[in-house]
């Protein structure tokens, strides 16, 4: 019974617990859901509180931006009323004028109509006058027809014929007082510039020499030259590309070849091997091959120097070994290097004189021959074959005209084509210069009288001064004084487009009338 009790106490005991238990957990809950709760509705009102500044924010925002965009309406609308205010007054000034314009032009109308029918009563009255002229004329022509016994035509052919021979005349003595008085000046100014060239430039008045003989000490010396069967010789000739000539000078060697440059090789090579003895063909071809290289740097060498002597800056390599060749080649004897470094200073100072710059005038004098260093391996004129080389290598096309004009192979742009052309005329024909040998001389006078003896009127012609001047006589009765002026300007003219001379040629034309009768 007492375990019974006992069980009942601790089920009721246990029983109070557990309804404790429950009452502290649902306490428990009802707290926190109660301070949830309160949190909840803490952030609700902080969320409240933030949308309400954010939106306020936003509202000053948009306001402060409607603002401005109806500040900058305003302002466009002002920009655009003042800008309409300023059309409207240029509208108004442009009405203003063309109203005035339109007043002058009422008024000029007005004017031309005015003048216009003067114009036309003017007319009226000239074509009455002129009725009355061909009235007259018609008069006068029957009364000369009539006076005279001519027809119209002869009449007309007769006056014509008159009228062009009074016309002819007036021509030939115009032209005659125009040429001479520009000649004279031109001749003055010419004179003047080419004088103070010459007397300021001063060179050497001979001419370089060289040969391509060479002495030898014994006939002995000829032998070991040829070698056996031949074998030297030949060796030499193949690696020098030049003609040996052993048998037409005694004691010496002739070399003869066209390219002067391996001419002069050929000629320093058997000098050296002559002087060192050892001749077989191996030795040939090492001398040769040592003389080639060095050949070749004392061309370049040679082309600076000029360039040095002619005080210009430095050129192309290609002109410069060009420019070296010209040493070893000659025109009439006259040694091309020299008389294209004289040609340079001469058309220098020229260009001193004239007001032109200097340095471009030297660089045409100094290669306006430089074709000749290629003119056995490029055809045509030695001017354009010049000019084409230096326009390749970047020369200006001043320099490059100047060098192809200075033979009139083609028109001068400027003034510097011509003072090359005076300047290798003054070098080319100064005393000692070059030289000329008889036949040629003989053949360029004949081919002068032979050309001016061709002409109509022309009784006899005389080459005097070495060719220099041409005297022509003339046939009174078949040209008269003003056709002897046209006669001399067609002789030289053709003396220019025919025939090669160096300096140039004056034209005499002579017309003598002798009156002879004898008193009985």
């Amino acid at each position: 019974m007492s375990q019974v009790v006992n069980i009942l106490e601790g089920g009721a005991l246990a029983a109070a617990g557990g309804a404790v238990c429950f009452l502290l957990v649902w306490w428990r809950e009802r707290g926190l859901k109660e301070a949830k709760r309160v949190e909840s509705e803490a952030l609700l009102a902080k969320a409240r509180s933030e949308a309400e500044t954010l939106l306020h924010e936003a509202r000053l925002a948009a306001s402060q931006e409607a603002l401005h965009f109806r500040e900058q309406i305003e302002q466009s609308f002002t920009a655009r009323r003042a800008e309409r205010a300023a059309l409207e007054t240029r509208l108004a000034q442009r009405e203003a004028l063309i109203n005035s314009q339109l007043e002058r032009i009422v008024e000029a109308e007005k004017q031309l109509n005015e003048q216009k029918a003067a114009l036309r009563k003017r007319a009226e009255l000239l074509d009455e006058r002129d009725q009355a002229l061909t009235e007259l004329k018609s008069q006068a022509l029957q009364q000369l027809q009539t006076l005279a016994g001519l027809t119209p035509a002869e009449a007309r052919e007769t006056f014509l014929k008159e009228v062009e021979q009074q016309c002819l005349k007036d021509a030939n003595t115009l032209s005659r007082h125009i040429l001479e008085e520009a000649k004279v000046k031109a001749e003055e100014k010419a004179r003047q510039i080419i004088t103070v060239a010459i007397q300021r430039y001063a060179a050497e008045h001979t001419f370089e020499s060289t040969t391509a003989s060479i002495v030898l000490n014994g006939d002995e010396m000829k032998g070991r030259i040829i070698g056996r069967e031949g074998r030297n010789i030949r060796a030499f000739e193949a690696a020098t590309g030049v003609t040996v000539l052993i048998d037409d000078t005694p004691g010496a060697v002739l070399l003869s070849g066209f390219d002067p440059v391996r001419r002069e090789i050929a000629r320093e090579s058997m000098i050296r091997l002559i002087a060192d003895g050892r001749i077989h063909p191996t030795r040939i071809e090492e001398v040769v091959e040592q003389v080639s290289q060095e050949m070749n740097e004392t061309v370049v060498r040679i082309g600076e120097g000029a360039l040095a002597k002619v005080g210009l800056p430095p050129a192309h390599p290609e002109i410069v070994k060009l420019l070296g060749r010209l040493h070893f080649r000659h025109s009439y004897s006259q040694n091309l290097l020299d008389h294209s470094v004289e040609v340079a200073h001469l058309v220098g100072l020229m260009a001193g004189e004239l007001g032109i710059e200097m340095t471009t005038a030297k660089r045409a004098g100094l290669f306006h021959d430089i074709g000749k260093a290629v003119s056995h391996e490029v055809e045509g004129p030695h001017a354009l074959v010049g000019a084409e080389i230096l326009r390749r290598y970047g020369e200006t096309d001043v320099v490059v005209n100047g060098v192809a004009s200075h033979h009139a192979d083609v028109p001068p742009i400027g003034p510097l084509g011509i003072m090359v052309s005076a300047a290798d005329a003054i070098s080319a024909s100064r005393p000692g210069a070059r030289s000329e040998n008889m036949t040629t001389y003989l053949k360029r006078v004949e081919d002068l009288e032979k050309l001016a003896g061709a002409f109509e009127g022309v009784e006899k012609a005389f080459a005097l001064q070495a060719g220099r001047e041409l005297r022509v006589f003339v046939q009174p009765e078949h040209l008269d004084e003003e056709e002897c002026f046209a006669l001399a300007r067609n002789i030289a003219s053709q003396i220019e487009n025919e025939l090669q001379y160096p300096g140039q040629i004056k034209v005499t034309v002579i017309r003598e009338t002798r009156c002879i009768e004898v008193a009985k």
